[in-house]
């Protein structure tokens, strides 16, 4: 498939950079309510909705909106009117486009957050993020709620088989080997430096980075979650610091990012299992099984690298 980069398709402007402190919210419902995009990579990128201002016309629907601070390439096609906060910028089809085709670009566009996690913002950078130049046709099937569902539609190539019905469970500490990190104040950190070790917190977004230091205490390619909360899981591919509760999962098998991804992705699936009153402690993992493709009764790691290397935005890993 060829690629092309972002301008080649796209005009790029800087949004709005309002302030929400500084606007006057609203119910959804109301009239003259208009959608507040910020850096979010929740609902749409919807943070809040606040009233029409008199003289300043919202921008454009059927556009896409990325954010490239904050929880960069948060990108999501926008159906309404809008203003946006800081360092949100706007795409714009240089020809025209299906909602559809427009879906699958903001689809391609945010599958390249793994390249930002690490305090990298991508206001100088987006342009040039290469993206496909068509979209494949096994895309015009796709519902919108099924484009960030893994599992929702096959793009593999064909013989391999993606039938869930035949996939296996497998318990999480028969595949990792389960442990803590070194909990790293975060005001330790900052008499290091700044630098290029990532520091892992508990938090669901930037792939829970919250910070980038001169200093590490553990080793990377490993998947870390969220013992505090809901289990948020994550692939850290360098060496990192920590804050307290965040788990490793070290794998006991030979990994690499296509397949790290993979897996993450399906236990991120898991996290409706709990809540503040019920956490993703250690013992639960222990006990805790996922679903995964098989060969021979084992794990087909072969197929989950082969998946993701055969989605559109793979060749940006």
């Amino acid at each position: 498939m060829r690629t092309v980069k972002i301008s080649d398709l796209f005009e790029i402007k800087y949004g709005n950079s309002f302030e929400l402190i500084n606007l006057t919210e609203c119910k959804k419902t109301d009239s003259d309510c208009i959608n507040f995009i910020s850096r979010t990579e929740k609902n749409n990128g919807i943070s809040a909705y606040v009233e029409k201002l008199p003289n300043i016309e919202p921008n454009l629907p059927k556009t896409i909106t990325v954010a490239v601070g904050g929880s960069v390439l948060s990108t999501f096609f926008q159906i309404q009117p809008y203003y946006t906060g800081f360092h949100v910028m706007i795409l714009f089809p240089k020809q025209k486009m299906s909602d559809i085709e427009m879906l699958f670009y903001a689809f391609c566009i945010r599958k390249n957050k793994y390249r930002y996690n690490y305090g990298r913002q991508a206001n100088k950078t987006l342009k040039d993020i290469f993206i496909p130049e068509k979209m494949p046709n096994d895309w015009n099937d796709l519902s919108i709620n099924s484009l960030n569902d893994l599992n929702s539609k096959s793009l593999i190539k064909d013989g391999y088989n993606s039938n869930l019905s035949k996939w296996k469970q497998f318990g999480l500490n028969t595949i990792f080997d389960i442990k803590g990190s070194s909990t790293t104040p975060q005001q330790e950190l900052e008499e290091y430096g700044k630098g290029g070790f990532p520091y892992i917190t508990t938090q669901a977004t930037n792939n829970g980075v919250g910070g980038s230091y001169d200093y590490f205490t553990e080793k990377g390619n490993v998947l870390t979650i969220d013992s505090a909360v809901l289990g948020f899981c994550s692939y850290q591919p360098y060496n990192f610091s920590a804050s307290d509760h965040v788990e490793k999962l070290i794998p006991k098998f030979k990994v690499n990012k296509y397949i790290a991804m993979f897996l993450v992705t399906i236990i991120n699936r898991e996290q409706y299992r709990y809540n503040y009153g019920r956490k993703c402690s250690q013992d639960r993992m222990n006990q805790r099984s996922i679903r995964l493709p098989v060969k021979n009764n084992q794990p087909d790691w072969q197929f989950m690298e082969d998946y993701i290397k055969s989605l559109p935005y793979s060749s940006s890993l």
